[in-house]
């Protein structure tokens, strides 16, 4: 039935699936501590495009993965990725005020609350995934690759890079690399926890997914660069030009706007590439490489 929809019905579905799930897996927003649990709702429902649970769920369909099984995984991911946009935006990192098109969540409660929402986050996705009905290797194997992806050869170990190379002139290999752990760590554990939550991978899919995945995830990036020097704050739900404003080094300072866009282009190339043993099961996978490039927002 899914696999029938047009691209833009399949996201919503999937995005629809997710506030569900999202809901379901995160405490009560009155429960005590009420504060903290309504903060937490407020830093993760209804907003965003929900990039990475859409990933999970197309590299699950590439293995008929079960559906509970995908929100599960889809969900973590998310939560984490929820969590480093809260600490991301706080003061002492990134400064921000507006996410989402809403103020951050240190600005709509305060900094202790918005510390501790990320760490409750952190914590609650490793029990969503922790909770599963696989096999318990793949189940381990599924929490390692997120904790690993999550932490300091990561998300994390991409943010202090980051935070250290604030107006410092890296070459194009250094803010690959930097890209490659801040943000295409997290979109890789995307990919692979959705078509782990079907299967045991072979070393052939394996490869072959994590090229994809190194593509789209670095396009990711290629592309918010490219956005955050061209569009407006309305438009991105988040400050416009504070990259630049903050002497920040990225795809458009070093190579330049049009070269920068050209890259994503090849790089949704390679993603396309990538998946061509699949065939057109792994159509989902090739629609979000064209929806990561060419966004607006």
């Amino acid at each position: 039935m899914m696999a029938a929809l047009s691209f833009t019905d399949w996201t919503k579905a999937i995005q629809a699936r997710m506030e569900q799930a999202l809901l379901r897996h995160l405490p009560a927003a009155d429960a005590l501590p009420a504060g903290l649990h309504d903060a937490m709702h407020y830093a993760v429902l209804d907003g965003g495009k929900r990039v990475r649970p859409l990933l999970v769920h197309a590299a699950g369909a590439l293995f008929d993965a079960d559906a509970a099984e995908l929100a599960r995984a889809a969900a973590a991911v998310e939560m984490i990725h929820a969590y480093s946009l809260v600490h991301d935006d706080m003061p002492c990192m990134d400064d921000d005020a507006l996410r989402r098109g809403k103020p951050t969540v240190h600005v709509k409660y305060d900094e202790a609350t918005a510390l501790l929402v990320g760490d409750a986050l952190q914590s609650q996705a490793f029990e969503i995934l922790a909770d599963g009905a696989l096999a318990p290797q793949r189940q381990l194997a599924m929490v390692r690759l997120l904790a690993q992806a999550s932490g300091s050869r990561g998300m994390c170990g991409g943010q202090a890079i980051d935070l250290a190379s604030v107006g410092i002139a890296l070459s194009l290999e250094q803010l690959e690399q930097m890209h490659r752990l801040k943000t295409g760590a997290l979109l890789r554990a995307s990919v692979l926890l959705g078509a782990m939550a079907g299967k045991e991978l072979s070393e052939d899919e394996l490869a072959a997914l994590d090229a994809y995945a190194a593509a789209v995830g670095l396009a990711f990036q290629v592309v918010d660069d490219v956005l955050d020097a061209t569009a407006d704050s309305a438009t991105l739900g988040k400050t416009a030009g504070k990259d630049a404003a903050d002497n920040k080094p990225t795809y458009v300072s070093i190579l330049g706007l049009e070269q920068s866009k050209a890259l994503a282009e090849t790089l949704r190339s390679d993603a396309h590439r990538a998946l061509e043993q699949f065939g057109d099961k792994a159509r989902r996978l090739r629609e979000l490489a064209d929806l990561i490039v060419q966004r607006k927002a």
